[in-house]
């Protein structure tokens, strides 16, 4: 569903002025896209949101520890509140939590409001990422990549449900796959080509 562009490029200030959006982010735990948005934010140069910290910062300890304290939808309710915030922030873009297509209101406004890229990552891959990561509470169980698989099963037709763009992460390094997502941003007409 794209292509492939290696070159590193910057594009030119009086162009990125142009971007009109939310670019948002969905996918696996672990599949980066908080690393891959910082990134893209920084060669837009527009502000970066990762809603997992601004929700920590909003409820004041670890997700890990609001989970164990107050319980899943207690979480995703806090979520949905910080994320459909976020998207009002203007021109940005934006990391969300795995689970944030768990609600439809979260699925529509990521189709509606933003430029969603589900960063397309298999179980095994994600596990080599996370297997050390104590801070994942979806992982903290007794087989974390049957736990992924499950994952995946429940939520890949969500992602795709809301992304304009399925990014295969695969093994291109981090700039790599931020120059393949600026190009079909670029092919879109979300950004202005290069030139």
């Amino acid at each position: 569903m794209w292509a492939c562009g290696s070159a590193t490029r910057n594009l030119a200030p009086e162009k990125l002025n142009a971007l009109s959006t939310t670019i948002a982010f969905v996918g696996l735990p672990g599949s980066g896209k908080s690393t891959i948005g910082r990134q893209l934010a920084r060669r837009l140069d527009v502000r970066f949101f990762d809603s997992d910290f601004v929700i920590e910062r909003r409820i004041g300890c670890s997700i890990r520890e609001f989970f164990e304290r107050e319980g899943e939808a207690a979480f995703r309710d806090i979520e949905q509140e910080v994320v459909g915030e976020l998207m009002q922030n203007g021109v940005c873009v934006l990391s969300t939590g795995g689970g944030v297509v768990l609600r439809q209101m979260n699925r529509d406004n990521l189709l509606q409001r933003c430029q969603t890229v589900y960063l397309h990552s298999a179980p095994e891959e994600v596990f080599r990422r996370l297997r050390h990561d104590q801070n994942r509470p979806l992982l903290q169980v007794a087989d974390p990549l049957a736990r992924l698989y499950e994952l995946y099963a429940a939520r890949d037709s969500l992602y795709r449900e809301c992304a304009h763009f399925v990014v295969e992460t695969g093994r291109p390094s981090v700039s790599t796959l931020v120059n393949m997502i600026l190009m079909q941003l670029e092919l879109a007409g979300v950004v202005p080509a290069h030139g």
